[in-house]
């Protein structure tokens, strides 16, 4: 879907080029001021304040790539991010847990690893994203070391790496290249894994997230360049005034992978919503939400760039509330053709709370899209006309050799109302969404198989682990 016309367009792009050049973009860290003083832009090193004009930012997208490949540890589980291709994630970074079961409570390895667990079980999931929630019992320098191991281990599919600093992005990269027994040499030709960079709406881009950005760029792994744009909060409230900051910065981002490595892949991140001018609480969900989602992909797809977005919802509970924003800001999400759907399946309380329940309603919503952008079927055989006319008028159509030869996939089967066998509606029937959520998920873990791994691969990671637990302790990057 296209929400502006090319007018509008060109004075989105024209608008977001001024803020590049007349009001720039702050850094903090002299490494980046360099990379771009190199490339002509205009540095102030007192103000550490970038200016960069169009001729630059055009020079870098002629570069960018518009569609890659990750290969995960599970090379049968690739995915491509780009053209028409579509794919959800877990949700990442809540320093909360919830289920109906144990309650709220803080993050922690076990619930980490379920999450994981579920996400290799449902295959609507295609991509882990950061720390589904961070296990907080563990030391924070280090954790990220056991969140990798349980994404690889307990899972096979491609993961999003903490690019918080250098280091923690090369731990990312060398646990990828071990446990796909490539070297990380050979990962630069084939990337395994990504992250998203977050610029600090307004218009101020951190040393570590710099930093992270260029070990990614520099060793040919993705990034999603996102800034987290709030109307009213980060952002002049209108949605134009944000769409045009969130544009600026983004492309301030990906200008800057291409400087540091011309052709390494790169994502066009949007995560635009408005706040409750009431509370100053986020909100996502919304008409306005919805609509960013939509024009990032506008703005995606007028560079050539791979796009990332989210369905994020503001609710505080597994409720209609949630349920309903989400599928608002999915659709926008689908019809702004995103190519990563990130915080897709667990997301609550504005990104607070990884929540079960809420996991296997978003596989729900996912799935449903998933049947939805399936294109149709429409050929003479599809078309039934035989059928039709040997069907008596007022007849009906069960049991027909049409409709027996594709009962099994003419229609989606949704997993919360796979509830059949039960023998009365008292004991199961009048159970809510919630309560078959909170049976699904446990059902679910006791089902899961964890994936094989060679065992030389396994022994070489629980080592690197180790080994850098002990660096990181003793202060090495």
């Amino acid at each position: 879907m296209e929400l502006l016309n090319p007018d509008q367009m060109n004075q989105l792009h024209e608008t977001s080029i001024r803020i590049l050049s007349e009001a720039g973009i702050r850094v903090m860290g002299s490494n980046v001021l360099d990379i771009f003083e190199a490339a002509g832009a205009i540095v102030d090193h007192d103000e550490m304040l970038i200016k960069i004009d169009s001729t630059i930012v055009d020079e870098a997208l002629k570069t960018v790539p518009a569609e890659f490949t990750l290969t995960a540890r599970n090379p049968a589980k690739q995915i491509i991010l780009g053209g028409n291709n579509i794919n959800f994630t877990l949700v990442a970074g809540p320093p909360f847990v919830h289920d109906q079961i144990n309650g709220r409570r803080s993050g922690n390895h076990q619930d980490y690893v379920n999450f994981i667990k579920l996400a290799h079980h449902f295959n609507a999931v295609t991509m882990i994203g950061n720390q589904v929630t961070a296990p907080l019992e563990m030391p924070a320098n280090s954790r990220h070391l056991d969140t990798y191991l349980a994404n690889l281990t307990y899972s096979d599919l491609s993961f999003h790496c903490t690019a918080i600093g250098r280091g923690r992005a090369m731990d990312g990269i060398n646990m990828m290249a071990i446990s796909r027994g490539i070297t990380v040499e050979e990962m630069k030709s084939s990337p395994g894994l990504m992250t998203i960079i977050s610029v600090n709406s307004p218009r101020l881009l951190d040393e570590e997230m710099a930093n992270g950005l260029i070990a990614m760029a520099e060793h040919n792994q993705p990034v999603a360049v996102t800034p987290f744009t709030l109307m009213g909060a980060m952002t002049p409230v209108t949605l134009p005034a944000a769409l045009a900051q969130q544009n600026a910065e983004a492309l301030f981002g990906v200008v800057l992978t291409q400087l540091v490595n011309p052709g390494a892949p790169v994502m066009y991140g949007s995560f635009t919503s408005n706040v409750d001018m009431k509370s100053g609480a986020p909100a996502f969900g919304t008409p306005e939400n919805t609509k960013a989602n939509i024009v990032g992909g506008q703005l995606a797809r007028r560079y050539g760039i791979p796009y990332r977005t989210s369905n994020a919802n503001a609710s505080n509970a597994v409720d209609l509330q949630a349920t309903y924003e989400t599928m608002m800001s999915t659709w926008g999400a689908v019809l702004g053709g995103a190519n990563i759907v990130y915080h897709a399946a667990g997301w609550l309380e504005g990104g607070l709370t990884a929540s079960y329940e809420k996991f296997i309603l978003d596989i729900e919503i996912i799935q449903n899209m998933i049947e939805f952008m399936k294109p149709m079927k429409f050929d003479t055989d599809e078309l039934g006309l035989e059928t039709i006319k040997s069907v008596p008028t007022g007849g009906h159509f069960f049991g027909e050799d049409h409709t027996m030869a594709r009962y099994e996939t003419a229609f989606y089967n949704p997993i919360l109302s796979d509830w059949t066998n039960y023998e009365n509606w008292e004991s199961a029937g009048s159970n809510g969404a919630l309560e078959r959520a909170t049976a699904l998920w446990q059902q679910a873990i006791q089902e899961y198989k964890e994936p094989e791994m060679a065992a030389d691969r396994k022994d070489e990671l629980e080592a690197y682990v180790a080994r850098r637990r002990v660096e990181i302790g003793s202060g090495e990057p």
